[in-house]
């Protein structure tokens, strides 16, 4: 007699279809190893600045547990502005609203702009969170590719691009520096993209949280009179968008600040989008906790002590890993400008989840795989090298070597 069939939730299917993470599959396999060096995820090893704990300690030490305003402490969201004033230029009152998470203030941008069956075009590879959030909502997901040159930097076909954003399309998905590549967006592209969804209409949602880890030379060259990007940070559509544009920029303190499990992100918007905003924190969250909110106050409070030195860090944590992997014969890779991953190919990972679970498993070096982050990145592998010793990286390295038995 056949066992039973198990009864199954009766799912949306598009629940139902949403895939599971190849990054926890990888991950998961190597739990309880301690042999096992992992550069998976896309967070830092080093803890958030003691000054910055201390200051949630202290709150909850004065019994701040209760509820704060929906779109966030007030004192907060003037310092995001005078910080976010330091790079792009003042954006005015009434624009920024706090969210529990960068991925919950990305989620909010989506919920305030798309209802089912609208366009959604989005530039790929690219973290899975972000194109999954618009078939959540029932959007229809159009993906336009980044392709690796010979050189292995991956590029935007802007053309390509434009001619895929139309009047039809309501939200363009950027994620930009992006996760996995590294690519980001130059000024000229920028405000290309910008002049034309102003005649389409198209909502430009613009996904920055990796935009103070930025390793370029100098500002990118400003464009018909914009405001200069800032030597600290990449690009920003903060920089050229008027407060009256279709313009939603995400940020969050998981970065720059060391903040990965505080989960404290923002957005900056258009101010009549301000309201609505608020209405759909208390629908989903209700606010961030007021704790979490005092450590985010006092990581901006020492932004301009506590991000240089963790940039200068990454950038010879960058430089580190990426010359090493040089070496290795059959390694294609591009030192990237911004983020804080190197992604390559090599002999072997043309099936990357298959790859990864290789390396985890016989050689104990956790990597990502790239079909993660969407088909167009498959025979590719992720490597986060924020790491406290770059020694570590330079031991990944050599069990890489082993893998390839070179």
């Amino acid at each position: 007699m056949s066992p039973p069939v198990p009864h199954l939730p009766d799912l949306r299917p598009t629940i139902a279809a949403l895939p599971g993470s190849q990054i926890r599959a990888v991950a998961n396999a190597a739990l309880g190893r301690p042999d096992v060096l992992a550069f998976w995820f896309g967070e830092s090893d080093q803890v958030t600045p003691e000054p910055v704990r201390a200051a949630a300690a202290e709150s909850l030490a004065r019994g701040e547990t209760f509820y704060s305003h929906n779109l966030g402490l007030p004192e907060l969201r003037q310092a995001l502005r005078q910080y976010l004033a330091g790079l792009h230029g003042d954006p005015g009152d009434e624009r920024i609203a706090v969210t529990s998470s960068g991925v919950t203030a990305l989620m909010t941008a989506m919920q305030l702009l798309l209802s089912p069956g609208d366009e959604v075009v989005c530039v790929v590879p690219v973290w899975p969170n972000l194109p999954a959030q618009p078939a959540i909502l029932g959007a229809r997901l159009t993906r336009v590719p980044l392709a690796p040159d010979a050189h292995g930097a991956w590029r935007l076909d802007l053309q390509r691009l434009l001619q895929a954003v139309t009047p039809a399309t309501r939200v363009l998905l950027l994620n930009a520096p992006n996760n996995p590549t590294g690519w980001t967006l130059t000024r000229d592209e920028q405000q290309a993209i910008l002049d034309h969804c102003r005649r389409t209409g198209t909502w430009i949602v613009a996904d920055e949280v990796y935009d103070r880890l930025w390793y370029g030379d100098g500002p990118a060259p400003a464009a018909g009179g914009a405001r200069p990007a800032s030597p600290a940070c990449a690009p920003s559509f903060a920089d050229l968008a008027t407060p009256q544009d279709r313009v939603i920029v995400v940020g969050s303190f998981s970065k720059a600040f060391l903040m990965t499990g505080w989960r404290l992100g923002w957005l900056l918007l258009p101010a009549g989008l301000i309201g609505p905003t608020g209405t759909l924190i208390e629908f989903n969250s209700s606010c961030a906790p007021v704790f979490v909110q005092r450590g985010g106050l006092q990581a901006l409070a020492l932004a301009d002590t506590l991000v240089p030195p963790l940039v200068a860090h990454l950038h010879h944590c960058r430089d580190t890993l990426c010359d090493a992997l040089a070496t290795v014969p059959g390694v294609h890779l591009a030192r990237p400008q911004a983020g804080m991953y190197a992604f390559f190919s090599m002999p072997g990972s043309g099936d990357s989840l298959a790859c990864a679970q290789a390396l985890v498993a016989e050689h104990g070096l956790g990597l990502a795989p790239g079909a993660a982050f969407g088909a167009e990145a498959q025979g590719w592998l992720r490597w986060c090298f924020a790491s406290r010793d770059p020694q570590r990286l330079l031991d990944g390295v050599e069990r890489l070597r082993g893998a390839l038995r070179i």
